[in-house]
């Protein structure tokens, strides 16, 4: 009877032996379990980035954009046009509704900036005071619009924190003219670096009052409105006076659609996570080519030993002894290889956290876990037959097959 220090150093001595063979088993397995953790990694990231930046604009505001499913076939908040546009009259009614207590009108549309012989094309966002205060946006120079509610808009503008670096450098940006196309706009604030921020990169934005933004574009239909309410427990009832209100101003017809924070939370997070189990469905299939080759390589392994087979069975070993070294030896080799390539998977997402600080890639606990696990439940059962065939091989002709070559 083999005892159990015996069993592992026997293990250990053969896999050290056989090197070609133990690398090959250990970069198969490397590289699936690699592709499993660095893809559910950066599928997580993605999810958590996502919901961080929808979690970020407040439980107590209301999106409320153009179209439904029922009138375009589209599937808002995605997709979908209104068979109207909302306007800004239609905005500014939502002020009349009770229990509103902001609203901010958007336009969002790329435009070329130009300053000094410099020129750029930039996110031009067009809203209003309020938009700044429901995105509880700061500002490092200057401040928010001064144009008074109902008063025709000045030309004025504010820059994102790296617009601002682009365009003026060093010198200083406050009171200087920029054009944007065929408009001139004094700058009068500039953001802190608050990155990206429900769906828009405010540090490479251009923000100008909603009106003057129509004008530039064209367009008298808005591209979101953004409604903070004083209640938070009152979202259902403001839904509905919201969309009475648009039926009252379109004629009868609802053709808008109202999302809440929590809604869009749980439909993307939802998403996100089918996506994750996904991909890491999809890179599983490596982590099975790599058992496949466990498999042959153990078969192989069998072949090669077997007046080291006959040697241990007639040293007294049994059958059930020498399948559980090939099994041991295979299990050991599979959970090395998952060991080194969680490993290189962490250091390559440690390498996209420094280069995009903003996505949060991280692979999930039970991604990990799940991945070491399997690949020592494949080390068992795809050398289970190989095992089986060694386990089986009588000390006797062992020995004569292996003399006869």
């Amino acid at each position: 009877m083999i005892r159990l220090q015996d069993h592992f150093t026997f293990t250990l001595r053969s896999v050290t032996r056989q090197r070609f063979r133990t690398t090959m088993q250990l970069v198969a397995m490397a590289i699936g379990v690699l592709a499993v953790v660095l893809l559910t990694g950066i599928g997580e990231g993605g999810r958590r980035f996502v919901m961080a930046e929808f979690a970020s604009l407040g439980n107590d505001v209301l999106v409320m954009l153009p179209g439904r499913k029922e009138t375009t076939g589209g599937l808002p908040p995605l997709t979908g046009e209104g068979t109207r546009d909302i306007t800004l009259n239609d905005a500014q009614s939502l002020m009349r509704i009770s229990g509103v207590e902001r609203i901010a009108p958007i336009v969002v549309g790329t435009s070329r900036l130009s300053i000094s012989g410099l020129s750029r094309d930039s996110l031009v966002l067009g809203t209003t005071q309020d938009f700044f205060n429901i995105r509880d946006l700061a500002f490092s120079q200057g401040q928010a619009f001064t144009t008074r509610q109902g008063s025709r808009s000045r030309a004025e503008c504010i820059l994102g924190a790296t617009l601002r670096d682009e365009l003026f450098g060093p010198k200083r940006a406050l009171g200087q003219w920029i054009n944007v196309a065929d408009y001139r706009c004094r700058v009068t604030g500039v953001l802190t670096d608050s990155g990206t921020g429900f769906g828009f990169d405010m540090s490479n934005a251009l923000m100008l009052p909603v009106d003057n933004a129509m004008q530039i574009f064209n367009t008298e239909g808005l591209f979101r409105v953004m409604i903070q309410i004083e209640n938070i427990d009152a979202v259902p009832a403001m839904t509905t006076a919201v969309e009475q209100q648009m039926t009252l101003r379109h004629d009868g017809q609802l053709d808008i659609t109202i999302v809440t924070p929590d809604s869009l939370l749980s439909a993307f997070n939802n998403v996100l996570l089918v996506m994750t189990f996904a991909v890491a469905g999809i890179a599983a299939i490596s982590l099975l080519v790599a058992g496949v080759l466990i498999m042959n390589m153990t078969l192989i392994g069998v072949a090669q030993r077997r007046a080291e087979i006959g040697l241990l069975k007639a040293l007294g070993a049994s059958s059930k002894e020498v399948r559980l070294l090939f099994i041991t030896e295979a299990t050991l080799l599979a959970t090395s290889g998952a060991v080194l390539g969680m490993l290189i998977a962490e250091v390559i997402l440690l390498g996209l956290r420094v280069k995009f600080p903003e996505v949060p890639f991280a692979t999930p606990v039970w991604a990990s876990a799940s991945a070491i696990g399997i690949s020592a439940v494949a080390g068992v059962l795809f050398s289970w037959i190989p095992a089986q065939k060694a386990a089986k091989l009588p000390p006797v002709l062992a020995l004569q097959a292996q003399a006869g070559k």
